[in-house]
């Protein structure tokens, strides 16, 4: 299969993903579409392209691992391990509601595909840099991916776990900043300006690279550069856009924990599925 029809493949689940996102988050009535939106690319790289992974063994030892750091853009995790097979579609319905494994941040307790619980901002890196480094000191040598977010590059613990990664060189620990640029009360650079957050990371000694975060040209080639990388961990800073993929969310941090109403709910549906320009609202 040619780069090009597999890039195509991508964009399809990651189309699909976002709509199951929207629909999931709507019949909740409440959740985090922006942040999941921005994410769901990167996540649909590793999950469909990139790790090494088995619906059919979920808890094999040599697995990659994946960490969502911003834990509340699960819903963005969900729909991707539904797509992969993980468990029935039907059940990203049951999102946020009472007794669903499919909470509002992921929950280890409850959903043992989750690798860590995490939500408490910072958290996932340290558990992330955890694994990499059991990994090594046992010999596995799976590969260790772990998605923050901007607004959570903020907290104190993320530049612990940069600071102490490369100092265990940490090869095969991978670090994905989504970085959309727009939290909860607004953007990152009015309320605590990470810039020039490249060069900070680089600083505390990681490989860095920065790409389009909704670019599968661009983040296929950075993931396959990070695992190539030896001797110290990879910062792969992910340029994406909140809310992306529908035009009325894009952009606004009013969407980061907000659920749209039904009406705006089949609209972004609609949009996704590009019924606007006269596709087919069917889901493919």
């Amino acid at each position: 299969m040619s780069l090009e029809v597999r890039i195509k493949e991508l964009e399809a689940i990651a189309r699909t993903c976002r709509v199951d996102v929207i629909r999931m988050v709507a019949e909740a009535g409440s959740g985090h579409p922006g942040g999941s939106l921005s994410a769901i690319d990167v996540i649909v790289a590793l999950f469909f392209h990139k790790m090494r992974h088995d619906p059919a063994r979920p808890d094999d030892p040599g697995r990659d691992r994946f960490v969502l750091s911003k834990g509340h853009g699960v819903s963005a995790l969900y729909a991707a391990l539904a797509h992969a097979g993980y468990f029935p579609k039907e059940q990203l319905l049951t999102y946020r509601k009472l007794g669903s494994p499919l909470q509002g941040h992921p929950d280890r307790l409850r959903f043992s595909l989750m690798e860590g619980s995490t939500g408490s901002l910072g958290q996932g890196l340290s558990i992330a840099q955890g694994l990499a480094l059991a990994s090594k000191l046992d010999g596995d040598r799976f590969q260790v991916y772990c998605m923050i977010g901007d607004g959570e590059s903020q907290a104190g613990q993320i530049w612990e776990a940069a600071l102490s990664a490369p100092k265990f060189d940490l090869d095969t620990l991978c670090v994905i900043c989504d970085y959309n640029k727009v939290q909860l009360d607004g953007s990152v650079w009015e309320i605590m300006d990470l810039e020039p957050l490249a060069d900070k990371w680089r600083a505390f000694n990681w490989h860095v690279i920065e790409i389009d975060g909704h670019s599968f040209e661009e983040i296929i080639p950075a993931l396959d550069e990070a695992e190539a990388t030896k001797g110290r961990p990879t910062m792969i800073i992910a340029h994406t856009v909140k809310g992306k993929g529908v035009s009325f969310m894009e952009g606004l941090s009013a969407w980061h924990g907000k659920a749209p109403n039904p009406e705006q709910a089949e609209e972004a549906i609609a949009e996704l599925l590009g019924e606007a320009e006269g596709g087919r609202h069917d889901g493919a």
